[in-house]
């Protein structure tokens, strides 16, 4: 309902004819964008609310690495006192988005839809999508030294997570090895063993676990072996497993692809994003209307040994 107006002064709301406050698209938009990708899952968004605009810094203050020290009776405690000073990480809000929509208004009037609506609903569609897909391609890369390679394991180095040299090849017989493996690198690094644990595969690897010994809900762990929209699986190992159409190839295409499966914490990850600017307008050079929206966001992997990856490639 709109906020009532006083005299002849034009009613601006959303369910009136200019609809110059987008408010309820607004919310709409950003509700679908999380909805249809991984990264609103596997990571953190503890500082949305702090950012505005493109340019932005949020300073996100880190724990120190206390010491501990045997004792002897009587000891001065003088000497191993520890005075820490940590460094903090700074997420940059650095990437921006927008798309800009129009329609003429003979079109707007024979439609039997809102138009607004079937904007909103694509537009956060296609800007999840490429949010996705910078995000679920970047972040591989910062992952710890020990946890990727024919030596994973900062204890042990016994894993083998693959290469592009030398990919593991998944089956559906040994699929959940690479799950199993991906497993053991994380507790390696002390990251804890919890729900919070997370692994993002492309479909062509997920259709391996759908075909193996696990692919009922009984096994994952789930009262449901529906796939969500933001594509959610099931429970393996006290991963929370995603397939993604948005993740980007090592190297090769088609069945020679070799793949990231990306693994990790939600505490290795940070993302924080803001629709800053959200508005429809009466076109100038026509007769129609346009929906525009700017979407600025920024993400960053705060602790690196919560992440890892396997290269693999499908069997």
């Amino acid at each position: 309902m709109s906020f009532p107006t006083a005299g002849s002064y034009p009613n601006y709301s959303s369910d009136h004819a200019s609809k110059y406050t987008p408010v309820i698209y607004a919310k709409k938009l950003l509700l679908k964008f999380y909805d249809k990708t991984v990264f609103g899952e596997i990571a953190q968004r503890d500082y949305e609310g702090e950012i505005k605009n493109q340019g932005d810094t949020v300073i996100i203050r880190t724990r120190p690495a206390v010491t501990i020290s045997d004792y002897t009776r009587n000891m001065d405690l003088r000497t191993a006192r520890q005075f820490h000073e940590p460094t903090a990480v700074e997420l940059q809000i650095d990437k921006a988005k927008f798309y800009s929509v129009g329609l003429d208004t003979l079109d707007e009037k024979q439609f039997d839809i809102n138009a607004l609506d079937e904007w909103a609903s694509d537009a956060s569609e296609a800007m999840g999508i490429t949010i996705d897909t910078d995000v679920l391609g970047n972040i591989a890369s910062e992952a710890n030294s020990s946890n990727y390679g024919l030596t994973a394991g900062a204890k042990s180095g016994a894993y083998n997570m693959g290469t592009t040299a030398a990919p593991l090849v998944a089956t559906k017989a040994n699929v959940l090895d690479i799950v199993a493996d991906a497993a053991s690198v994380l507790t390696e690094q002390a990251v804890p063993e919890d729900a919070e644990r997370w692994m993002v595969m492309p479909t062509v690897i997920t259709n391996r676990i759908q075909k193996s010994d696990l692919r009922t809900a009984l096994f994952t762990g789930d009262s449901s072996n529906q796939t969500l929209r933001n594509g959610r699986i099931g429970m393996i190992d006290n991963f929370k497993i995603y397939a993604s159409n948005n993740l980007t190839a090592l190297s090769g295409t088609g069945a020679t692809a070799i793949w990231p499966v990306i693994f990790g914490h939600k505490g290795a990850l940070t993302f924080a994003s803001q629709l800053v600017k959200q508005r429809t307008l009466e076109l100038q050079d026509t007769f129609g209307s346009a929906m525009e929206g700017l979407q600025v966001y920024g993400y960053k992997v705060v602790n690196p040994k919560y992440m890892g990856y396997a290269a693999v490639q499908a069997g």
